[in-house]
């Protein structure tokens, strides 16, 4: 069982392009796994354009927060998690670290769909 964590770039572009991150993980994703976000995720959605909607999209679908108790920043804690965990981002510097530890990734590609690489 995996772990999707959403990163906090990867909730806005999904809203940006229109993209129904949901239904789309669960075309692309044919094993169990839960979804999450980090609790320093949604303090970075502070501010943010659209950020009461995807709190609210958050609830709506149940997703798991992850408590962390560690000042470090949210892609350090995203490099540092184990393979256990799925990464979804679009944030260009972390998905280069993950995939140096090949550490599975989803992402969004053309702008409509999402990639899933690095799953065994």
């Amino acid at each position: 069982m995996y772990t999707i964590v959403l990163d906090t770039n990867f909730l806005i572009t999904a809203l940006k392009f229109k993209i129904d991150l949901f239904e789309e993980i669960e075309k692309i994703c044919i094993f169990d796994y839960d979804i999450a976000v980090l609790d320093k995720t949604l303090n970075e959605l502070k501010g943010k354009s659209n950020e009461k909607l995807i709190k609210d999209l958050i609830n709506k679908k149940k997703v798991n927060i992850i408590k962390t108790d560690t000042k470090d920043y949210v892609d350090d804690i995203l490099a540092g998690l184990d393979n256990n965990f799925i990464i979804a981002t679009q944030d260009i510097g972390l998905k280069r670290r993950l995939e140096i530890r090949k550490m599975p990734i989803i992402f969004i590609r053309q702008k409509k769909y999402l990639e899933l690489k690095n799953v065994l």
